[in-house]
């Protein structure tokens, strides 16, 4: 069982900072596994001559293999700790992205996605699973607010970077970027030091490190906490995955520019994630931020039936991210500070339920017209979002929650 957090000793000083930076690189990671691409979508349908939906496929396979991977790694990193996780899926990642990039089929391309998103997925959940072995409370909020924060300026270049590699070498070039940044993610993992000591790893038969996702599974208000951020991750890998055919094919804008105005709206997340701190409570910024999304959502679907303007669909997506920016902080925190016992499992459920809902929504999207498609997959997420922040808020009061 893990040591009550008051009693650990905490990261200060230099290694507080690299690991801070170094936590956000690896959410970046599986950030940038999707956005980096994400102006090559278009080029890419018709270099391998598919449809928008086949195409977005890619985006599905690689969210299937890292939410697969984060189940099968979640106990595996609590028996065995977490920088063997960390440095093995890396390795397998660059395998994928290097492999990738010779794909004679997209159908091939789709099976190494899948190879890309069960290598990414190591460091995707273990930057949340390792501050969770380290703090709790209202620092653990703290530490995921700035880890979020600092993610979302990472993230705010990758389409940027995405737009320019692709105008000079196309997209083969994205997934040489991508192996080279999992190369120094490789690079820096010395560094790092382990955050579960053996004495709190979980001993035993094998097969029982995968018993806690039953436990966690009965837990209803971790359950809650983790719906509440997969519906939110939900809304987001809608906005991804119809946001290049909405801005370059639909509107007629380059890669570059889409690049551009994809790393400014990752700008508005970040803020997002730093204002759910400015509430004294976080199920409080939870409806705060569901109240505001399903405003904005049915905005959203009004005006994406009604008008046909690039300056509409821009400014509504800002507040909407900005909401989804709270409510990642809030189910985060409540979730791991709910599951902290078996952080890794815990993590691991939560990134499976954002990629459960990304992998749906992302082809549905891409179905018939692209705008009516986002604004009703966006309103049916955010009525969900609003229902389990709700719910949330109704759970008894439990003073070690922030």
């Amino acid at each position: 069982m893990p040591a009550p957090a008051s009693t650990r000793q905490l990261p200060a000083g230099s290694y507080f900072i690299f690991l801070v930076i170094y936590l956000a690189l690896l959410s970046a990671f599986g950030s940038f596994v999707n956005d980096m691409y994400l102006p090559t979508l278009p080029e890419m349908m018709k270099s391998f001559g598919c449809s928008i939906s086949t195409v977005q496929l890619g985006l599905t396979m690689g969210m299937v293999g890292l939410g697969v991977g984060e189940i099968i790694l979640g106990p595996l990193s609590d028996r065995f700790g977490r920088k063997p996780i960390l440095v093995s899926t890396l390795i397998v990642f660059c395998i994928g992205a290097a492999a990738s990039v010779y794909s004679p089929t997209i159908h091939a391309f789709l099976w190494w996605r899948l190879i890309q998103g069960l290598g990414a997925s190591g460091g995707y959940f273990l930057a949340r699973t390792i501050p969770a072995d380290l703090y709790a409370g209202r620092q653990l909020a703290k530490v995921m607010a700035l880890i979020g924060a600092i993610n979302g300026f990472a993230p705010a270049s990758a389409p940027v970077i995405g737009g320019l590699v692709a105008r000079s070498v196309g997209w083969h070039g994205i997934f040489w970027i991508l192996f080279g940044f999992s190369t120094l993610l490789l690079l820096l993992s010395p560094a790092l030091k382990e955050s579960l000591p053996k004495a709190r790893r979980v001993t035993g038969r094998f097969g029982t490190a995968f018993v806690n996702y039953v436990s966690l599974c009965r837990n209803h208000k971790f359950v809650i906490h983790v719906m509440l951020k997969g519906t939110a991750l939900g809304v987001l890998f809608a906005y991804i995955s119809a946001a290049p055919f909405i801005v370059q094919t639909h509107f007629g804008y380059s890669q570059l520019v889409f690049g551009i105005i994809m790393g400014v709206n990752a700008l508005f997340v970040a803020g997002g994630a730093m204002t759910a701190l400015k509430f004294k409570y976080l199920k409080r910024a939870a409806v705060f931020g569901g109240r505001a999304l399903i405003c904005v959502a049915v905005t959203q679907l009004i005006c994406y039936f009604t008008t046909d303007n690039f300056w509409v669909y821009e400014l509504l997506n800002l507040p909407m991210l900005v909401c989804l920016g709270m409510l990642f902080t809030v189910g985060n925190t409540l979730s791991m500070n709910e599951g902290r016992d078996h952080a890794g499992d815990a993590s691991a459920l939560i990134g499976l339920s954002g990629y459960i809902f990304g992998a749906i929504v992302s082809p549905l999207v891409g179905l018939g017209n692209v705008m009516h498609s986002l604004g009703i997959a966006v309103v049916v997420l955010a009525v969900m979002v609003l229902v389990f922040a709700h719910a949330s808020r109704e759970l008894p009061p439990d003073p070690n929650q922030p």
